[in-house]
């Protein structure tokens, strides 16, 4: 591991119609609390559970918004609430200091936390999986006039490598890496969030910005409708980046026409998310929250389609976590 990657703390109306509004906006109400979010709501004595997620033009806070719809409808005994973050890294700290009692994650985040390393190097999480929800795509973005066509275009050029403390953090830097930018030194750079580097991009004050996200993402729909975004191939770096780190990158493609003007496939970096719970909870409540959101997969669809990759037959198979035991006993049955 390079030094640089221990340094790491990491068409509108479509867009519109994949957020499902009546369900979303009654999930996500009003923020957690910034710490203690959900008390002692993981011991299984009811309560309310608060959702680390992500920022609001990505799909983890969208998503996580339909969780907390099917965990109040279908749990009894609980509520839940959705807090916006800077996703995957800020989300395992809050499962840590218990200010989130459920969190998504990717899955090189998620196995830096278990193995104490990198963010994480103060000690390693008690963590368990609710399943593996669906894949991010790292996927890099320019927009034409910018020169940036590849990765290597980037050197010399303002880039966002995304927020502090997101999995999108994490990726960019250990792909500029295997394509052999330094990004201390070789590019000027920023930490944006989706929507910041979709803004930055339009009044041209970045030239090209990374995002792990599923498909499509609602910024990122909303950039393409411009005309003129360009999605960059990283898919050759998947391979060696998953011989150095782990079998969390794998190659994939963004298929053609996932955003508009975008009529050819383009190879990059995918990467499951998981759900994640610290081990402490109890079993039943992992069990019944699993059930809850597997068995109501379709109303989930209708929040993000990202949810229509959820499969209990193989959400428990992530080797780089354990599957919390409650959560295996519904993947067990149903599987």
């Amino acid at each position: 591991m390079t030094s640089t990657s221990n340094k790491v703390r990491g068409s509108r109306i479509a867009a519109a119609a994949f957020l499902a509004p009546a369900l979303f906006l009654s999930a996500c109400g009003s923020p957690a609390p910034e710490t203690g979010g959900g008390g002692g709501a993981e011991g299984g004595e009811g309560g309310t559970l608060s959702i680390a997620t992500g920022g609001t033009g990505g799909v983890y806070y969208p998503l996580g918004g339909g969780f907390a719809t099917v965990i109040r409808d279908n749990v009894e005994g609980y509520d839940a609430t959705v807090q916006e973050t800077n996703a995957s890294v800020d989300n395992m700290l809050l499962i840590q200091n218990g200010s989130a009692q459920l969190a998504l994650a990717v899955g090189d985040v998620v196995a830096d936390a278990v193995e104490g390393v990198n963010d994480f190097e103060s000690g390693a999480l008690e963590i368990c999986s609710l399943g593996n929800v669906y894949n991010n795509f790292l996927q890099p973005i320019s927009v034409e006039g910018t020169g940036v066509a590849t990765v290597e275009d980037m050197a010399g050029k303002v880039v966002s490598v995304g927020a502090p403390g997101s999995a999108t953090e994490v990726a960019a830097i250990r792909t500029l890496e295997a394509a052999g930018l330094d990004p201390e030194a070789d590019i000027e750079r920023r930490q944006l969030g989706v929507a910041e580097t979709v803004a930055a991009l339009r009044d041209g004050t970045i030239d090209a910005g990374f995002w792990s996200g599923g498909l499509p993402t609602g910024a990122l729909i909303d950039l393409a409708a411009d005309g003129d975004m360009v999605l960059i191939p990283i898919g050759e770096y998947a391979a060696p980046m998953a011989e150095e780190y782990g079998d969390y990158y794998v190659e994939q493609e963004i298929p053609a026409e996932t955003y508009e003007g975008q009529t050819e496939a383009i190879s990059v970096i995918a990467s499951p998310n998981i759900l994640v719970a610290a081990s402490s909870m109890d079993e039943q409540l992992q069990e019944d929250i699993t059930t809850a959101l597997f068995e109501n997969k379709e109303q989930l669809v209708q929040v993000h389609p990202a949810a229509e990759e959820m499969d209990p037959a193989t959400a428990g198979s992530v080797p780089f976590v354990e599957t919390c035991a409650g959560a295996q006993a519904y993947f067990d049955q149903a599987g």
